[in-house]
């Protein structure tokens, strides 16, 4: 699948994965105003344009990156790590994505509520599943 941010100064390359996750914790919301909707990579990304990236540390063990000309939302990475969370925004909507799951439920503003039924973890339950990988 390729990407891009809105000018498409950033191109990212990557294998075909059409399962959307939505994570609901404080600050995914806070950095995209709603769920950050991401499709999960576990590899070196394929980018070109990588001088339009910026990168923010928002936490001891991730980044957040964005294209410093657009400000397009690019990815959450874990650092030390090939994880990334692709801001699903960078593909095409042609793409006939799914919703795979939400995390960080119990931390969803009130406002509002994804009707897909799938699995819906709290941050306990997510962070559990990282521990046993």
């Amino acid at each position: 699948m390729k990407g891009r941010c809105l000018c498409g100064s950033v191109k990212i390359t990557v294998p075909e994965n059409k399962n959307v996750h939505a994570c609901h914790c404080g600050t995914c919301v806070r950095w995209n105003g709603s769920p950050l909707f991401s499709l999960s990579y576990q590899q070196k990304l394929d980018i070109s344009g990588e001088g339009f990236i910026q990168c923010y540390q928002s936490s001891e063990w991730a980044e957040r990156a964005f294209c410093k000309k657009c400000g397009t939302h690019l990815y959450y990475h874990l650092l030390g790590t090939d994880n990334y969370e692709l801001s699903v925004g960078l593909f095409s909507a042609e793409n006939e994505f799914t919703l795979e799951q939400e995390i960080y439920i119990d931390c969803k503003p009130s406002f509002y509520y994804l009707g897909n039924d799938v699995p819906k973890l709290t941050e306990k339950e997510f962070l559990a599943t990282l521990g046993s990988q």
